[in-house]
């Protein structure tokens, strides 16, 4: 059993990570972050839940580059093959669930 407290976790460096669970090749993680990620498209599904702060989520739907803010509490699902890229606005808290491995 473990209880987290997602506002408490920082990091030494964008997009740290903390491992929470792996469940049949499926990870769960809480990343912390204040600078942008890099494009990238996941090999599997992923579902990334903002649990504090705000991200301006960049994605490609049929070539088009759009984005969309994403506000504490929303969640974003990237289809297999969606590219994206997340931009924090300050210093937010991620949790993503994705195919071990994944970017």
């Amino acid at each position: 059993m473990k209880i987290i407290r997602s506002k408490s976790f920082t990091g030494e460096r964008a997009w740290a990570a903390l491992d929470i669970a792996n469940m049949n090749g499926i990870t769960t993680r809480l990343h912390w972050t204040d600078q942008p990620y890099k494009w990238h498209v996941n090999d599997g599904q992923e579902v990334f839940a903002v649990l504090d702060g705000r991200v301006e989520m960049h994605f490609k739907d049929n070539g088009v580059e759009q984005s969309t803010i994403l506000e504490t509490g929303d969640v974003f699902y990237a289809s297999v093959g969606t590219a994206h890229v997340a931009h924090p606005l300050g210093v937010a808290r991620i949790l993503v669930v994705e195919s071990e491995g994944s970017v």
